[in-house]
């Protein structure tokens, strides 16, 4: 064996060796250094992220409180709408509110048409209309859809006024309007018809027509015969 490679040159050197001492390994200040060089290297970067977070949510929040107050300056000022629903309207009748005059029936023509299947209804009430000295025409049958009804009367815009004066007559009569041009006014009675209004009990206070419900079926007389 060599000198160099014996145990007492080893332990010679060992001892000349000052990173170690009895064959263990001294740390030494530059190992130290290495470590905490190291340590800092991390703790610089862990601080970067940090900062660039903090940084990206600080310009995320001034966004936020940006856009929030250019949105509540643009709904005061009317430039932003919101899409609340507005209101909805409030339904319209289409029965004529009028109000309309009491006509003087000797002025009014009336056609009568029964539709129910009580023979001579037409004829009973058409007298009784004459008796208050209505001018009545035609006198028929004419079907319309609802059998339970008083009367219908039936007038264009032109008539609307006559319609009236027939309706005080036959109580809980209902108005119905075609397109007729002239003043002439129907009535198609139905099973309810009971006559008509005794004269000292008749209304003649201007008012509007009455109309069936709005959510009830409007009765579609069928045409006249011609």
């Amino acid at each position: 064996m060599s000198e160099h490679g014996s145990p007492r040159h080893q332990r010679a050197q060992a001892r000349r060796d000052p990173t170690e001492w009895h064959g263990q390994r001294i740390i030494t200040e530059t190992d130290l250094g290495a470590v905490f060089q190291e340590d800092d290297a991390d703790r610089r970067r862990r601080v970067s992220r940090r900062r660039i977070l903090h940084g990206f949510v600080l310009v995320l929040l001034v966004g936020l409180v940006t856009a929030a107050v250019y949105v509540a300056v643009g709904i005061a000022r009317g430039d932003i709408s919101t899409g609340a629903p507005e209101a909805a309207p409030e339904p319209t009748s289409t029965c004529p509110a009028g109000p309309f005059d009491y006509q003087d029936p000797s002025a009014i023509t009336v056609n009568v048409y029964n539709s129910t299947s009580i023979d001579g209804l037409a004829g009973t009430a058409a007298e009784q209309l004459r008796g208050r000295a209505f001018a009545v025409r035609e006198i028929a049958n004419r079907p319309v859809g609802p059998t339970g009804m008083t009367a219908i009367i039936v007038s264009g815009e032109a008539g609307r006024a006559n319609a009236f004066t027939l309706q005080r007559t036959i109580p809980e009569s209902i108005y119905v309007a075609d397109e007729r041009e002239d003043r002439t006014v129907d009535v198609i009675l139905g099973s309810g018809y009971a006559g008509v209004v005794p004269p000292e009990r008749m209304d003649v206070t201007p008012a509007g027509l009455s109309c069936a419900p709005e959510e009830a079926s409007t009765p579609t007389p069928a045409p006249a015969a011609p």
